[in-house]
C-alpha cells in the first residue's frame, strides 16, 4: 500500500448496506464514506434506523447485505481486538456492573490494548484519568457506577469510550440525559478531538455544527452532505413532515432552525 493510498483511504466506509430484523427491512441500500477527522451527523425521524446503521457500521449487527470496511479491510474479517483498538461505540442504552467504580468503568476501555505482555500501566492511567477530565468526570472516578444520575453515567461511558483512543467514534444520541451546559461542551469536545466521528443526532440545530450530514428516511439514506446544504425547509418537511426555516444569529451569524406544525 502506498503512502498516498493510505492517505486517501477512508477510515469507515459501507456500500449497499441491507438489515433485517424479524422480516422488516430495517435498511436498504445505504452506501458512504466518512472523511478523515471529519464529523458526520446522522439524523432521522424515530425508526429511520440511525442506531441499527450505527451497530451495524461498529460490527455489533451482521448486515444481510452489503458490506462495511474499516480503513480499507472488510469489517467482518477483522479480529475483534483489532477492530476494538480502531473504533469505539457508545450506544444509547450502554450499561455498567453496578459494584464498579467510575475509574474502573472507563478504565475498561483500555482492554483492546492490555496484554500479559503490556499490562494496565502508568500511561494508561493517565489515558484513563485525560478521558474523565476531558468529559468533565474526574472529579467522579471514586464513585461507584449505581450511585450515577443518567447523565452523568452517559458522560463516564463516552469518557469509556475515549479511553480506548479510537480512530473512529460512534455516538449514538450522546447528549441524552445531559444538561444544557454539557450537551454543548460535548459536542464541542468530540469536534475538537483528533478521530473521525460519526454521531446519531435528534436536534437538528446541533447537526448543523457537524461537516456533513447523513439524513436517513424508513431505513435509507436519502440525502449527504454539507448541513445548510442538506437540511433544506423542502427536505425537513419530507422527511420530518415539519415546516422550517432559517433565523441568523445576531451574536455569531450562525444558522439557526425554527419548526412549525405543518
Amino acid at each position: 500500500m502506498t503512502v498516498m493510498t493510505a492517505v486517501r483511504m477512508a477510515p469507515l466506509s459501507c456500500h449497499d448496506l441491507g438489515l433485517q430484523l424479524a422480516g422488516n427491512t430495517v435498511l436498504s441500500d445505504i452506501g458512504l464514506s466518512v472523511v478523515a477527522g471529519e464529523t458526520l451527523g446522522i439524523v432521522g425521524p424515530n425508526g429511520s434506523g440511525k442506531s441499527s446503521l450505527l451497530k451495524v457500521l461498529a460490527g455489533l449487527r451482521k448486515p444481510g447485505s452489503g458490506s462495511v470496511q474499516l480503513q480499507g479491510e472488510p469489517l467482518a474479517r477483522l479480529p475483534r481486538r483489532r477492530v476494538a483498538q480502531a473504533l469505539a461505540l457508545v450506544e444509547q442504552q450502554a450499561d455498567t456492573l453496578d459494584a464498579i467504580s467510575v475509574f474502573d468503568a472507563v478504565a475498561l476501555g483500555r482492554t483492546p490494548w492490555l496484554s500479559a505482555l503490556a499490562p494496565f500501566s502508568r500511561e494508561d492511567r493517565a489515558i484513563v484519568e485525560q478521558a474523565l477530565a476531558d468529559l468533565d468526570a474526574l472529579h467522579l472516578r471514586a464513585r461507584l457506577w449505581g450511585s450515577l444520575s443518567g447523565g452523568e453515567r452517559q458522560r463516564v461511558h463516552i469518557a469509556r469510550a475515549l479511553a480506548q483512543r479510537p480512530q473512529v467514534l460512534l455516538l449514538d444520541e450522546p447528549t441524552n440525559h445531559l444538561d444544557i451546559q454539557h450537551q454543548l461542551s460535548l459536542l464541542q469536545q468530540v469536534q475538537a478531538l483528533p478521530v473521525t466521528s460519526l454521531v446519531a443526532l435528534h436536534d437538528l440545530n446541533q447537526a448543523l455544527t457537524c461537516d456533513r450530514v447523513a439524513v436517513l428516511d424508513k431505513g435509507r439514506l436519502v440525502a449527504l452532505g454539507k448541513p445548510l446544504e442538506v437540511l433544506t425547509p423542502e427536505r425537513l418537511l419530507n422527511t420530518f413532515g415539519v415546516h422550517a426555516h432559517y433565523l441568523i444569529d445576531p451574536f455569531d451569524g450562525a444558522h439557526i432552525l425554527r419548526f412549525r406544525a405543518p
